[in-house]
């Protein structure tokens, strides 16, 4: 049957699919990941193989990949060395492994949870009668598998609801994120062979599907048709079949490499690095220069020495830098008022000139380079003078192709992953194509900006058919016009970045914008089980068209084509139930096909089972609180898409949370007032922040900060969602531990240092009592540095670090990402942060006598004001 026809999935939008059987997957009982990474492991780990059973003589060994494929690269990174050397943490936290200076993009941490386990069901039986499908694995053996769960996909709910009125909640709803690019160690299995696929929906061979042990047929988990293996699991007896990765592990990897050979990538082949292209503003001051001189220096002496670059400077007109000569800086320059015609790219391409180079043949020629550029002379305001960074990008683009649009695909070597250029802008695009006028006033400005947004985003699509991703980091003090330049970077499936200035940070992002990316052409496919239907996909893809993926007779299955496949990245799944649901289990399948950096084709397919139960408490027990209000976020900031906006989304939490309220909380005896359900204890918190906080209240000052964080916010990963949500606050203890506490302003104690994790930004606090004590302060602020490193050495973008003490004008960034709960009662303030209790009445006295009044209302003064009782703390 044809599926009907799905809306297109947006960048930083959604996809809200028509068709009733689409597909989900399935997260983990797990609310806050490890906050420190282990020892960091490579970008793609070394295979898990399953060698250590010997197959019976009538059992077939799958042929696995081996270590030397290609699937392992790197080593790592050594632990920070200088003092005061990785603070030791206080349970729950443990040391974190390195700092983020010098480590590139890795895998964030991961949540696992080895609490629950999945009951089985009584295997089915064959429909002729005549033979009984067998699950491959004991009943006891399974039980212990699903204890490790997926690291790739979280739901909000370890269980699902029979019933189709309680499960279709809106305000809380039901679905799951998933990180198709995480990189994790040890990693799925890897198998080099073609995977056994359901002939009538496509799903994927798994570890639930029923086998029949004579014939080898396999029962499809999803649709329950019945199909062959060419006898490849015929086996004598259930155990025989965990020799099988896909039948025995919820999640493997089906390897293809790119020469089609068995066991084999030439070693000096293993990685053949996608090229980078610089694209520089060259409008800029001399401060503003100088900083950015010296990230550029420190940028292209982290990169692996066969790393391909390109340098590509505009204003008035586009520079592109020859390395053929060794000795001084040489570039080519095009008009830069309209898009570079054939002829002239034409004349370049086939020049005498070396425009991409490896940086170990170049890297004195690259330095030479940027040690000449020169500040702008004229004397023009920023945001005035001319800046063709549209007919920039093209030209870099056109250097990236080559001269390979001409010459047949056979003879061209593909290079693994995405090309990726990177835009170092400092003020708008205001010349050539794609541009609009200096003047906010200019009275064509609205018709001039509506066909720059559509020049921007087809050049973006542009991009992106070439395999292509395009970052565009700014830094200063211009303003930048984002939503003009936030079109090309969504549509390539690249990032925009804003910076105070072009430092420290801007370096990091550099850095980790160039070696973030894990693979290219990502095809994503979901399937599920018959009773549950997706209702919208947030995260960086769109809509694939059917030419670009196999079809089987009767595939339901919800695909997207990725923008890019990268470690920090995630797609977030609504999901409802069709019906009232008879069986005991629902499925999920998500499976990812791409292409990594050495060239090998990977199949990433995870299948996950949740039971289903009658009991509410039973699913209110199973939630997830952190996925379940990150979940609500994402769709919530889809529709905020300006200030005015995301006052109205304001008011749309507050009925959420009195709407599950209602829906799942008991009500107080003799009262009108509901108390909120206590299974969900952490959720309102969290929407409290999430209302307050940068991504929908007013702390943030300019709306293309706002707009910037919001589309950052809507394709994170999991990790850095959640803390874009709810901050992390870290005491510093003495000794150089740190201990954990709720995010409210009562940690502001004056002996203390505090570290606050708000994803985009750390903030590091010193009590005026503590800084007073310069040899105390010292330690405390460089122990916190240190956390403040290692907390976010794998983030992308990577977070502005600022230090500040107690009193300062910038302790208000600080102040007002706190839940100012020094105005409840005593008795609350002591349930909700027990640390009060250690104080002594003196260090209270004082506590309390250091906060200014305001109107801003704690927590629980928030939740009474809705009319609700707010839930006991965890």
């Amino acid at each position: 049957m044809a599926n009907p026809p799905q809306p297109s999935l947006g960048y930083s939008g959604s996809l809200t699919p028509t068709q009733p059987d689409a597909p989900t997957l399935r997260p983990e009982k797990n609310s806050i990941p490890p906050p420190f990474p282990s020892p960091v492991a490579a970008r793609f780990p070394p295979p898990r193989l399953q060698q250590e059973q010997i197959p019976s003589p009538s059992t077939r060994t799958p042929n696995l990949l081996s270590p030397v494929n290609g699937v392992k690269t790197g080593s790592p990174i050594p632990h920070l060395s200088t003092p005061p050397g990785p603070p030791v943490f206080s349970s729950p936290l443990r040391p974190a492994a390195v700092p983020f200076r010098t480590s590139p993009a890795t895998p964030q941490p991961v949540a696992i949870s080895s609490s629950s386990s999945l009951p089985t069901s009584s295997p089915p039986y064959y429909s002729n009668g005549s033979a009984e499908l067998q699950h491959r694995v004991s009943d006891a053996t399974e039980e212990s598998l699903h204890l490790e769960k997926s690291p790739y996909v979280l739901f909000s709910a370890d269980k699902v609801l029979k019933r189709k009125k309680q499960a279709n909640v809106p305000s809380l709803g039901f679905g799951a994120l998933v990180s198709p690019g995480r990189e994790i160690s040890p990693g799925p299995q890897v198998i080099q062979r073609d995977p056994h696929r359901c002939q009538n929906c496509g799903a994927y061979a798994n570890l639930y599907c029923n086998i029949l042990l004579g014939s080898g047929q396999w029962q499809c988990a999803i649709c329950r048709n019945l199909n062959g293996s060419g006898g490849e699991y015929v086996a004598t007896s259930k155990e025989e079949l965990l020799n099988y990765p896909e039948l025995s592990s919820p999640m493997v990897d089906y390897v293809q490499t790119g020469n089609k050979r068995p066991g084999f990538i030439p070693v000096g082949d293993l990685r053949i690095s996608a090229p980078i292209v610089l694209v520089i503003d060259e409008c800029l001051d001399e401060a503003h220069l100088q900083h950015l001189q010296s990230s550029l220096h420190a940028f292209v002496d982290s990169l692996p020495p066969t790393t391909r670059i390109g340098i590509v400077l505009y204003g008035r007109t586009v520079s592109v830098y020859d390395f053929s000569e060794d000795s001084f800086a040489s570039a080519d320059v095009l008009p830069g008022d309209k898009s570079p015609t054939q002829d002239s790219l034409k004349s370049l391409i086939y020049g005498t000139g070396i425009y991409l180079s490896a940086i170990h043949a170049s890297l004195p020629v690259i330095h030479t380079i940027f040690s000449s550029l020169r500040p702008y002379k004229l004397n023009l305001p920023e945001a005035s003078r001319d800046r063709c960074l549209g007919t920039a990008v093209e030209v870099a683009l056109r250097i990236i192709q080559g001269p390979s649009a001409e010459i047949s695909r056979g003879i061209v070597k593909r290079s693994g992953g995405n090309s990726r250029i990177i835009v170092c802008a400092g003020g708008p695009n205001t010349y050539g194509p794609g541009s609009v006028p200096h003047s906010l006033s200019h009275p064509n400005y609205p018709h001039m900006e509506k066909s720059a947004l559509k020049w921007m985003e087809h050049l973006g699509q542009e991009a992106h058919r070439q395999n292509t991703v395009v970052d565009i980091l700014c830094a200063g003090t211009c303003p930048v016009r984002v939503p003009i330049l936030q079109p090309l970077a969504k549509a390539s499936g690249g990032a925009l970045v804003l910076h105070d200035d072009f430092g420290e940070a801007f370096g990091v992002n550099l850095q980790r914008a160039s070696t973030r990316a894990a693979g290219s052409h990502g095809l994503f496919e979901i399937r599920c089980s018959d009773d549950i239907l997706i209702t919208q996909v947030v995260g960086p893809g769109e809509e694939a068209h059917t030419d670009a993926h196999e079809t089987f007779k009767n595939d339901t299955s919800l695909s997207i084509q990725m923008l890019s496949v990268e470690e920090t990245q995630s797609f977030a799944l609504s999901m409802e139930t069709k019906g009232d649901i008879k069986s005991d289990y629902v499925f999920f399948q998500f499976a990812i096909q791409y292409s990594n950096v050495y060239q090998a084709d990977i199949s990433r397919v995870i299948t996950v089972r949740l039971p289903t139960v009658d009991s509410v408490s039973a699913y209110l027990g199973s939630v997830q609180d952190d996925v379940a209000a990150v979940l609500i976020a994402k769709r919530t900031l889809l529709q905020a898409k300006n200030y005015s906006d995301a006052i109205d989304m304001r008011a749309t939490i507050d009925e959420r949370v009195k709407d599950i309220t209602v829906k799942f909380g008991s009500q107080l005896p003799k009262s009108k007032l509901y108390r909120f359900p206590k299974e969900l204890s952490v959720l309102p918190e969290h929407l409290f922040h999430l209302r307050r906080g940068p991504l929908l209240g007013s702390i943030v000052g300019h709306e293309d900060e706002r707009s910037v964080l919001r589309n950052l916010f809507l394709n994170a990963s999991f990790d850095l969602s959640l803390r874009m949500i709810a901050p992390r606050c870290l005491m510093h203890r003495e000794g150089g531990t740190f201990e954990e506490l709720p995010a409210y302003d009562l940690a502001m104690q004056s002996d203390a240092a505090v570290v606050l994790d708000h994803g985009t930004d750390v903030f590091i606090w010193l009590g005026a009592e503590l800084a007073a004590d310069e040899g105390k302060s010292a330690s405390a602020l460089a122990a916190c540095r240190t956390l403040a490193e290692e907390l976010t050495e794998s983030r992308f973008p990577a977070p502005r670090i600022l230090a500040f003490k107690e009193g300062s004008s910038q302790a208000r960034y600080f102040v007002s990402r706190l839940i100012p709960a020094h105005k409840d009662p005593p008795y609350e303030q002591e349930a909700r942060f027990p640390q009060l209790r250690t104080l002594t009445a003196d260090q209270r006295v004082k506590l309390k006598s250091s906060f200014l009044h305001f109107d801003d209302p704690s927590f629980c003064e928030w939740m009474r004001g809705l009319k609700l009782v707010p839930p006991e703390p965890s």
